[in-house]
């Protein structure tokens, strides 16, 4: 059996034009071959290890929450170098970690206060599909609430931004500056707080740079964020 799906494509990834910068690809997948990939990599699990799937099912002790973007280009595991079971995992569009978005919050309660977690990385990437379409002036329809967070990030940095001239700098910047604001959404939280307090638990922000695949720190100052921020958004 076979699915057409559509893919995008970034065909002219810098140009700030939605309509010019998407392209619609179709593919044809046979989706029977997945589950034969699915076979051939267990083989593959079993020959390295007797015992992986033992110790898949025996439970999972992660000490990263790692929150990115859906983009199909960049995962988790394999951009960290991790294996199954070490890291734990949420996406969304543009790795957002809206206050009032009851799955990202229901994650980080459960990765900090079950997981008991010590490190929180928000991971953004060069080349993000949400930012660029939140730099648009457009209405996208359901995506407009969503994307709304983006065009926060922007109102709250329009001096630097607007000072940015070259649009694929400010492009990126903004990637930057997204990922800034979604580690303070993170600390703002009473799980992350109570946490930083008993075991020193840190957040990190992180971008991936999809051309050429290195993980770039963006050193946010997670104490002085904190130390900041508790002075209004203080709550254990």
């Amino acid at each position: 059996m076979f699915i057409l799906f559509c893919e995008i494509i970034k065909s002219n990834f810098f140009r700030l034009d939605l309509d010019s910068t998407f392209d619609i690809k179709i593919k044809n997948m046979d989706i029977k071959q997945i589950f034969e990939n699915n076979k051939k990599w267990i083989a593959k699990q079993l020959q390295a290890d007797e015992a992986y799937f033992d110790k898949l099912g025996a439970g999972q002790a992660p000490e990263i929450l790692y929150i990115g973007c859906s983009d199909s280009r960049v995962t988790a595991e394999e951009v960290m170098g991790l294996q199954p079971g070490e890291v734990f995992v949420h996406r969304n569009i543009a790795n957002m970690v809206p206050n009032t978005d009851l799955n990202s919050m229901s994650v980080i309660n459960y990765a900090v206060g079950s997981l008991k977690v010590n490190h929180i990385v928000v991971c953004g990437h060069y080349g993000c599909g949400g930012v660029l379409a939140a730099m648009q002036q457009s209405d996208l329809g359901i995506l407009n609430p969503w994307l709304r967070n983006i065009r926060d990030v922007y109102r709250i940095h329009r001096e630097e931004l607007d000072a940015i001239t070259d649009e694929n700098e400010k492009y990126k910047r903004l990637v930057e500056l997204n990922v800034q604001e979604q580690c303070i959404n993170v600390i703002k939280t009473a799980e992350v707080q109570k946490a930083n307090k008993e075991r020193n638990l840190k957040v990190y922000g992180w971008v991936f740079d999809i051309h050429s695949g290195e993980l770039i720190d963006l050193k946010i100052d997670f104490d002085e964020i904190l130390k900041d921020i508790t002075k209004i958004y203080k709550i254990v």
